[in-house]
């Protein structure tokens, strides 16, 4: 059935979360057993609040989540979108996540709602840099000014051109498919309300239960990677 939704579908939009990103074996941000911080201070270093006054704190944390990043690689969901994309059955992707995989995948049509720990910018001027340049110790631009995370910190609105894109997607989806969100952060958790009100099919693929399942015309409490395979499946036998 969800096979044959995806293949009639005339705007389909996906929404990812966490849950896409673990499937790549990256550890849940909010994990607290595993890196060199605790849950609290991992929330109090993603603020701004630590960039303005605990710069070197900072950019240790951040070095250690780029590097942490690095070392894992877009899982099989990630290509099988990416594919969807390419064969025009995808118009959309909205993410709440950093990691930047839809898009080493090979999506193009992505709003990344949070922004991304693949490229770093100057606080002062701007410039973009490659995330790298963390790894080979390099956090000051050319003009001098301190370079962060392109990523949306603990402090920040979310960015404009990204979410108007984002809400734009959802409006005009008629099928609205969220991967692996818990759907309890805001405003993004208003994205798959947005889908429905205006019409939309929202399906939710998540293991744990969310909030709005009660509103989705289709829940599954199981693997993404795996869903996304058995679909990709019978979407490539019906070719």
């Amino acid at each position: 059935m969800l096979a044959e939704i995806v293949q009639n579908a005339k705007h389909l939009v996906v929404f990812t979360g966490a849950g896409m990103s673990t499937e790549s074996g990256l550890p849940d941000f909010r994990s607290a057993d595993k890196g060199l911080w605790t849950t609290e201070q991992k929330s109090y270093l993603s603020s701004t609040d630590a960039l303005n006054n605990h710069l070197e704190d900072f950019i240790a944390f951040y070095r250690e989540r780029v590097l942490g990043v690095s070392e894992y690689k877009p899982n099989k969901g990630h290509l099988i979108l990416a594919d969807w994309e390419a064969r025009g059955l995808l118009k959309g992707i909205i993410t709440q996540n950093v990691d930047g995989f839809h898009g080493m995948a090979g999506n193009k049509k992505i709003a990344e709602l949070h922004g991304t720990l693949q490229k770093l910018h100057c606080q002062q001027c701007g410039k973009t840099y490659s995330s790298r340049e963390y790894l080979h110790g390099i956090y000051k631009c050319n003009c001098g000014g301190t370079l962060r995370p392109s990523i949306v910190l603990f402090g920040e609105m979310l960015p404009s051109e990204a979410f108007l894109l984002a809400e734009d997607a959802a409006i005009q989806s008629d099928v609205f498919i969220v991967l692996g969100s818990s759907l309890n952060v805001s405003p993004a958790n208003q994205l798959p309300l947005l889908a429905n009100e205006t019409g939309s099919k929202l399906i939710i693929i998540n293991k744990e239960r969310t909030e709005y399942d009660h509103l989705a015309d289709l829940v599954l409490h199981e693997s993404i990677g795996k869903v996304l395979n058995e679909i990709d499946k019978e979407l490539s036998g019906n070719r």
